[in-house]
């Protein structure tokens, strides 16, 4: 996955800008046209499990729902060849459908990375699937297959602060 330096720190103000998001510490890994990767640190609050040290799930599954839309705006942007910002402004997003399939925890004190790719794209609707894993996807801790609606509504942009 390429980063893109120019996009960058508009993805990651859209991370910050989300409440959840922000409170969760996501971070802004990478976009392109093979899909979007967040991070999301490791900290004691996030733990599910004191006794085992896990990232609990709700964050996990916050991380899949997220980097799926963030994946999206992506696709948008390979399709139309809008910058990150040109592609807010085309319209937001609803989740419709998200199954997630938890294979294994987390490992204990590790970062968790997501990383989701927009594979169907129509007018309406999009099809992502996501992975959340610590160091190889090949090994993940969940899978997820998603639907959205694509609304048309603008998503709201750091400079518009709505």
């Amino acid at each position: 996955m390429t980063d893109q330096p120019a996009t960058g720190d508009f993805n990651t103000q859209m991370v910050r800008m989300t409440p959840q998001s922000s409170a969760l510490g996501f971070e802004f890994v990478s976009s392109g046209p093979d899909g979007a990767a967040l991070k999301v640190p490791y900290r004691m609050d996030l733990v599910g499990d004191p006794e085992s040290g896990v990232i609990a799930g709700g964050v996990i599954t916050t991380l899949l729902d997220h980097v799926c839309g963030m994946a999206i705006g992506a696709a948008k942007s390979a399709e139309t060849g809008a910058d990150a910002q040109g592609v807010a402004r085309m319209g937001g997003m609803a989740t419709l459908d998200l199954r997630i399939d938890y294979m294994r925890p987390a490992k204990p004190q590790r970062d968790v990375i997501g990383h989701a790719h927009c594979y169907k794209l129509t007018h309406s609707v999009a099809f992502v699937r996501a992975v959340a894993y610590e160091d190889d996807p090949a090994d993940p801790i969940a899978a997820a297959q998603a639907a959205f609606m694509l609304t048309g509504a603008p998503t709201p942009t750091p400079e518009s602060g709505s």
